[in-house]
């Protein structure tokens, strides 16, 4: 095989493997499933991944990878509240693009374990983004305010009930609520040209 249709495959899979996660749950969908909403042999699922748990991982993997990024942009920031703007707007930005995987790492028990193993074992790369949010001596109501404000728009975001809202609508609108819960001041707006 060549490493082009390597790679694809690879790509496709993750995509099925995600559309029937959100389908059936990470529990609910099998390797046997993947390989024949794929068109190929369990045995092709194989060579990619050894396990579900990899697949599953591998499907969470770039939002994750995405989301560090995003924490690392907002930590150059000059002043806290331009770090706070800059992870507020790139967490909900990422919230938004990914609706369906948000959606799951909200809800399915074997996603909140891919998060656990990728990112959550990282205690310095969760100490790195809510410190961004609550500074760097928060009280309790600092910190419950920062868990309740990233797992609110992790919910929101991904919850069916508001999946007929359009992109720019959901995203203004986590901002405001967000903005609002951490007491941060509206915004002004851009010059206009």
């Amino acid at each position: 095989m060549d490493v082009v249709h390597v790679e694809d495959t690879r790509t496709r899979l993750l995509q099925t493997a995600l559309r029937l996660f959100t389908e059936h749950g990470v529990e609910g969908t099998s390797l046997q499933m993947i390989a024949d909403a794929l068109g190929v042999t369990k045995a092709a699922v194989y060579y990619h991944f050894k396990t579900k748990a990899e697949i599953t991982e591998s499907v969470a993997e770039p939002v994750l990878r995405e989301l560090e990024g995003i924490v690392d942009d907002a930590r150059a920031q000059r002043t806290r509240g331009a770090q706070i703007d800059h992870l507020l707007d790139g967490f909900v930005d990422l919230v938004v693009r990914h609706r369906a995987l948000v959606a799951l790492f909200s809800s399915d028990p074997g996603i909140a374990r891919a998060i656990e193993k990728s990112v959550h074992s990282s205690e310095t790369f969760k100490n790195r983004l809510l410190e961004i949010l609550v500074g760097p001596d928060p009280d309790l109501a600092a910190i419950v305010t920062a868990q309740v404000l990233l797992a609110g728009i992790a919910l929101a975001g991904g919850s069916p009930d508001l999946a007929s809202l359009d992109a720019e609508t959901l995203r203004e609108t986590l901002i405001s609520v967000a903005r609002k819960l951490l007491n941060r001041p509206r915004r002004r707006p851009g010059p206009t040209a």
